[in-house]
């Protein structure tokens, strides 16, 4: 079984930790986010380390112990460091552009697709088909992605459309004579 509930986290310089009976809240300089705590898990501070134990030997309590560990992690390296993912865009005709909080992407469609930049998430354009997304929240951050992907996945022929960074595609061989 792994043990990653029990090691520590160490707590940067600038990042503020606040521990309440059932949340955790983390101040930084990428912003603030916060966590509910379950019931069977204690978490304490001390020092500029957290960590994390249990408080019964329950099976939930177990079970949580690690996700509740890592999801700390997250936010603590959310708001000290921030999380992104790349985007590729392959395809002819295909890119994307900023216009203002919207993001175009012209995916082969006879439309544009205008997908609106959620609140707490950067996207940068470093050409017209890269595209980096970053934010504090690792969950939201991978979602955006995960959204702007589902316009136009990667096809398996040619390999055209939307995929992150580092993603393999499955090629198929396509129709012989």
């Amino acid at each position: 079984m792994s043990r990653i509930g029990s090691s520590v986290i160490n707590v940067p310089d600038g990042v503020t930790v606040d521990i309440s009976e059932a949340e955790i809240s983390v101040k930084g300089k990428k912003g603030e986010l916060s966590c509910s705590l379950d019931r069977d898990i204690d978490v304490t501070c001390e020092s500029n380390v957290i960590s994390v134990k249990l408080k019964n030997d329950l099976k939930q309590a177990t079970a949580m112990w690690g996700t509740t560990r890592s999801l700390i992690s997250n936010l603590v390296h959310g708001v000290s460091q921030g999380f992104e993912k790349k985007i590729e865009i392959s395809g002819v005709g295909y890119r994307a552009q900023l216009k203002g909080e919207k993001l175009a992407l012209q995916l082969g469609f006879s439309h544009e697709i205008l997908y609106q930049i959620p609140p707490g998430i950067k996207i940068e354009c470093t050409d017209q088909t890269n595209l980096i997304v970053s934010g504090p929240d690792k969950q939201q951050v991978g979602q955006v992605a995960a959204e702007i992907r589902a316009y136009r996945p990667p096809e398996p022929y040619k390999g055209k459309g939307v995929k992150i960074a580092g993603e393999y595609v499955v090629r198929k061989e396509g129709k012989k004579k």
